[in-house]
Formats: C-alpha cells, sequence, structure tokens
C-alpha cells in the first residue's frame, strides 16, 4: 500500500507523529548562489502542507537566516498544526566565536535568533546541528533541558555526531532525567551509506527517529549528472555554481555515477523518475523515519512526494544494494562473517530479535 504525506510515523522514542518525507527548506532564499525566493518559497510550502505534510525542516544560518524568516511567514496561521524543525551550533556571525558551537551561550542565543525569526513561541524540535567537540556534553544536554523546561523547545535531537557521543548523551540524559534525544539527522543515500555501520542502528537501539538529509546525493541520483561532470562546471549559473559545489564535495565520482546509472534504469522499468527510486529505497530502511527533501519548483516537489508510491522487486533491491554496497569494516565484517557465526552458534538457529 503506497505511503502519502499524512500517513504519519512517531519520531523516535516520542509520541510525535510526522509525514513520511520532511520538507527542507535549505532553497529558501538566494543568498547561496541557488534557491528561490519568497513567492516561489510559499508555492512550494502550499505545496506539501495542503497535501497533509506536517514537517519542516530548516536551521539558524540557511541562506543567511532567509529560511528560518520565510516560514515565520508563511506558518503565521497553521504553526499548531507543523512540526518545526532548526538546528544551532553553526557560526552565525564570522568574528564571533562563541555565535556557534554547541555551548549554552550558543545555545540560548540561536534558539531567541530563530525564535524570532520563526515568529513563534516555541520549536518543536531542535537539532544540534554539528558536532563540537570542545563542549562537555553534560553542559550541551542540560542547557537543552533547560530550554525545554521553559517551553522554548518540546524536543531535542542530534545531527552529523560520532555514534559513541549520542549514545553516551542518551544515557547520561536517561540517568539525569534530562530531555531525551528523539530523533538524528545523518547524510544517507545510495551514494553514502556509511551511516548503516553504526549511526542507524545505534539509533534504532538509543530510540532515535533518523531523518537523513541528502537523500539524492546532492542530485546525483536524480540523473541530472553525467561523466561530464567529473571536471566541474564553471560557475555562473544557478545549476553549474550547484554542480560545482557537489563536486567540490567528492559526490561526483565514477562510483556515484555508476549507482545512478542503476537507478536510472529501475526508475523506466518502472514508469518512475531516478529521484522517485533513490528516495523510495531510503524510506524502506526500518530505521528511517522521514528523508528530508527539497525542491526549487512545486513540479519538482511534487515528483519527490511521489517517492512514496515506489515499490520494487527482489530483484531490483539486490541490484540497487550490489551496485552502492560498502565495506562495513571492523568489527562488523568480522562479526558478520560465517566463521564468527560458526564459532559462536555452530548449528543452531536462534531468530534474530525484532
Amino acid at each position: 500500500m503506497a505511503l502519502t504525506l499524512d500517513t504519519y510515523r512517531l519520531l523516535g522514542r516520542s509520541g510525535l507523529r510526522v509525514s513520511p518525507l520532511a520538507l527542507g527548506t535549505a532553497t529558501f532564499g538566494t543568498e547561496w548562489g541557488w534557491g528561490i525566493g519568497p513567492e516561489e518559497a510559499r508555492k512550494l510550502f502550499d505545496t506539501y502542507v495542503d497535501r497533509g505534510g506536517n514537517f519542516i525542516d530548516t536551521a539558524s544560518t540557511y541562506t543567511g537566516g532567509s529560511s528560518e524568516r520565510m516560514l515565520g511567514e508563511f506558518t503565521r496561521d497553521r504553526r499548531e498544526s507543523l512540526v518545526l524543525a532548526t538546528k544551532y551550533t553553526t557560526l552565525r556571525r564570522p568574528g564571533d566565536p562563541n555565535s556557534g558551537g554547541a555551548h549554552r551561550k550558543s545555545l540560548v542565543t540561536s534558539v531567541e535568533a530563530s525564535l524570532r525569526r520563526l515568529n513563534t513561541d516555541y520549536i518543536d524540535l531542535l537539532f544540534l546541528h554539528v558536532w563540537d567537540f570542545a563542549t562537555p556534553v553534560e553542559e550541551t544536554l542540560r542547557a537543552l533541558d533547560d530550554l525545554v523546561r521553559q517551553g522554548k523547545l518540546l524536543y531535542v535531537a542530534m545531527s552529523s555526531a560520532p555514534a559513541w557521543e549520542i549514545s553516551r548523551m542518551q544515557a547520561i540524559a536517561d540517568l539525569r532525567g534530562w530531555s531525551p534525544l528523539v530523533a538524528l539527522q545523518v547524510e544517507y543515500s545510495l551514494i553514502t551509506r556509511d551511516a548503516e555501520r553504526d549511526l542507524i542502528p545505534m539509533a534504532r537501539a538509543m530510540g532515535l527517529g533518523v531523518t537523513p538529509f541528502s537523500p539524492l546525493g546532492g542530485g546525483v541520483l536524480s540523473g541530472k549528472y553525467r561523466r561530464a561532470d567529473l571536471t566541474a562546471p564553471d560557475a555562473g549559473s544557478e545549476e553549474s555554481n550547484r554542480k560545482s559545489f557537489n563536486a567540490a564535495l567528492g559526490m561526483v565520482t565514477e562510483r556515484t555515477l555508476a549507482i545512478a546509472d542503476v537507478v536510472r534504469e529501475i526508475a523506466e522499468e518502472g514508469g518512475h523518475t531516478p529521484a522517485q527510486v533513490a528516495l523510495a529505497w531510503t524510506l524502506r530502511n526500518p530505521g528511517v523515519t522521514a528523508p528530508v527533501v527539497g525542491a526549487r519548483t512545486p513540479d519538482q516537489l511534487l515528483g519527490n512526494l511521489g517517492a512514496l508510491a515506489v515499490e520494487f522487486t527482489d530483484d531490483q533491491l539486490a541490484r540497487l544494494d550490489e551496485v552502492s554496497a560498502i565495506d562495513l569494516g571492523y568489527p562488523h565484517a568480522m562479526l558478520a562473517s560465517d566463521h564468527i557465526r560458526t564459532v559462536t552458534a555452530g548449528d543452531l538457529k536462534v531468530e534474530p530479535r525484532r
């Protein structure tokens, strides 16, 4: 049965209901050399919400704050029905050492600025955006809990951090009665499956719902890149700026283009777009709650939402897994080996925990 935006899922260990695809708003604003203005952004927002979508993802530094400001206007008449997620820790004022980081001052000032831009009294979900090795985790957790107790935050979450740090934080929060983490945002797609080693299994075990960003691999899986893009294009147009950005990040390689080729083949077999196939594959992971999808036009967004109706054959899933497989590394590869299964279980048959 096909999913819909109003087939809501519980976010991690919380009772919060969210749509199975979140609307990413890093394209709301043109300050980064690509993106859209207020009128086009409003159309995207309405397209998503009018179809039952309720999960909106932004950040304090997206497009210099324009993303949050636009959402503050767009959500004015239906704030309570939406789940607004934003983030902190990235540097908000170059040259000011305390305008970034995970510490209490950065947290409080960033949240207050986000509340003003979002035109709201509370933030539904706040992510620690990028891990900060300089701040004690107890400081971060206690400061987050203080803001929850003040009613400025409802739920707290993590993004782009080591699995061992997140699990340690969750254990400390539980032991001290502080607000638990309920979500984890990681980069995850057919071309970036590294989160399968530790982060996604950790999230399932610790009660964090996973909301992957870049599920289309920066657009590589949408079919817009070819071998000619292995050499970064000259900057100039909006499209070339975005392609140059992704090429510089190392997302356009022979390996990723080979994965995109298989995605394109399977899309043609099912009458879907490559983007729909790539998103649908991500949605199949039982540890994933809601991938974050971005767009620049309503048609592009509607196309992405079509991923909710995609179904795969066993052969198609096997082909996708084979072309995108990663080395799990030690100790995971060793623990999954036939030798270890033999020396630990012999011929015994034990069903895995569900």
